[in-house]
């Protein structure tokens, strides 16, 4: 399928919906009634294929490029521009030629990919007539959710972007219209996940969206409005709503899960244990409420992982072993592209787990002796043990940890101002650490957004985190060098090449 065919935001055209897990996009044919959504099994293919999108790797590996390495955690390995063009610009903040940033273009054009596969579900099931009512209800939920948690994932980038509501069939479908207003961006999103909710259950399913992840999205959703529109934000300033009453949307959403997991209603809460929650063999624990569905079984990478080479030390080109606590197990070397800033290692607290048990700064043998120490301290979180001691090669069952209960727990205690229902103090109990003490509602919220730093540390959290608080310059020292201003670092522009294409934008 030729670019100059199709604007790229869509290259999905009318190949989207069809029973096909490929990473590549496949030139099938138009849509018809006669080959299309025969079954709930040919629907169920579309779906996957919609999820699909998520793991090509300029979008499963953007959630770090973008939004991990431009932030203080992490800085880039020196030539990584060379594999991934714009990489550098992005965690430098050299903001001059963002507009035509490859790492961004390509992030911008597979969310609308995924989104078109989206909108064909919705639109083919919706028309079907060879469908039971509690199967599209099912189908319907998930492609709802899916179209809206990536928008929120372009808006957290770009800020106010085009909507394309319907399944693209024609040519000048191509062009959408720009969204006037972050009103009319979270109007559209929020009833997308709204009806996710209306008709999804808590049933888990790796991968797979359910009720308590658009819940949770709901919640992510509000509160970015709130803390945006609290700390000036462009966009965000003019919304009609008030920031009391986003926040409190955002305690609403957050508790329906926090209650749901109390009475036992959903099989969501949270770990007792940090390191299960980075088990590649339990990726239907409590805390995985929604995450991306990545195996070393499949035969391209994006069905598989190498996410966790983007992390470890290159040891030389030799795997090792890691070690956190009394554990020891076999790593795979790494391609050390994020290096973990030595401030931020420094900035958890000495006896907190989500440091001694989470990250290292030593490769072991087998043994538990010490091979060698690490340029920089590395994070635990993506190691596959099974990876090395297989036949694998760099196959992986890493994934991205796209929500977890406890991101939904912290959203809910932000949102409040205070720890209700002592959620807070259940995070730090289990990284070792003492409830917070007394104080004011705006320094808690902060607190709150500092914990989430150590908490979803490489998770890539932490710029959207720093945007929506308007303090990117304040906490990341290579953005205040950069002379970058916070108006400047709350969004990235849209693609130059999107705009070129699309003359309504």
């Amino acid at each position: 399928m030729k670019t100059k065919v199709l604007n790229s935001i869509f290259i999905a055209l009318l190949t989207v919906g069809l029973a096909s897990c490929n990473l590549e996009e496949n030139p099938y044919g138009f849509y018809s009634d006669e080959n299309f959504y025969q079954t709930v099994d040919d629907a169920d293919a579309a779906l996957m294929y919609a999820y699909n999108a998520l793991t090509f790797l300029e979008y499963s590996r953007g959630i770090f490029y973008i939004g991990e390495c431009a932030s203080e955690t992490v800085d880039l390995k020196s030539g990584e521009d060379a594999n991934n063009p714009g990489s550098q610009a992005l965690d430098e903040w050299q903001i001059s030629d963002n507009a035509n940033n490859q790492t961004l273009q390509l992030y911008f054009k597979y969310c609308y990919i995924a989104i078109n596969r989206a909108n064909a579900v919705i639109y083919n099931v919706e028309n079907s007539t060879a469908i039971d009512s509690t199967d599209k209800r099912r189908l319907l939920g998930e492609a709802y959710f899916l179209r809206g948690y990536n928008y929120f994932n372009l808006v957290k980038v770009f800020g106010l972007v085009p909507i394309q509501k319907q399944m693209v069939q024609t040519i000048d479908q191509t062009s959408p219209n720009m969204a006037t207003s972050m009103d009319e961006m979270y109007d559209f999103m929020i009833g997308d996940l709204k009806y996710a909710e209306a008709n999804l259950t808590y049933t888990q399913k790796a991968g797979r969206a359910n009720k308590a992840a658009a819940e949770g999205m709901l919640a992510k959703l509000y509160l970015t409005a709130a803390s945006s529109k609290e700390s000036g934000v462009a966009y965000y300033s003019d919304m009609t709503e008030s920031v009391d009453t986003l926040y409190a949307d955002a305690a609403l959403y957050a508790k329906k899960v926090l209650d749901a997991s109390q009475s036992g209603e959903c099989p969501f809460g949270m770990s007792d244990s940090l390191k299960d929650i980075y088990d590649v063999t339990k990726p239907n624990g409590p805390e995985q409420v929604f995450i991306m569905s990545m195996d070393r079984t499949g035969q391209k990478e994006g069905n598989y992982s190498k996410i966790g080479m983007l992390f470890m030390p290159y040891n030389n080109g030799n795997n090792f072993y890691v070690k956190s606590g009394s554990s020891t197990w076999p790593s795979h070397y790494g391609y050390e592209v994020f290096p973990t800033t030595t401030a931020f290692y420094d900035s958890f607290a000495d006896i907190d787990r989500r440091k001694t048990e989470l990250m290292n700064t030593k490769m072991y043998n087998a043994d538990g002796s010490v091979e060698a120490t690490s340029a920089y301290p590395f994070t635990l979180k993506y190691t596959d043990p099974i990876q090395v001691t297989s036949s694998t090669g760099d196959k992986s069952s890493v994934k991205p940890y796209l929500l977890r209960f406890t991101d939904i727990a912290l959203t809910y205690v932000e949102a409040k101002g205070y720890d209700d229902g002592e959620w807070l103090a259940k995070v730090r109990e289990r990284a070792g650490l003492a409830p917070l003490g007394t104080m004011s509602k705006s320094d808690f919220r902060d607190a709150v957004v500092q914990e989430r730093a150590w908490e979803f540390a490489f998770e890539g959290q932490r710029l959207y985190d720093l945007r929506r608080k308007a303090m990117v310059t304040k906490k990341d020292s290579k953005a205040a060098a950069s002379g970058v201003t916070e108006a400047q670092a709350a969004f990235y522009p849209i693609p130059q090449r999107e705009i070129d294409l699309n003359s309504n934008l």
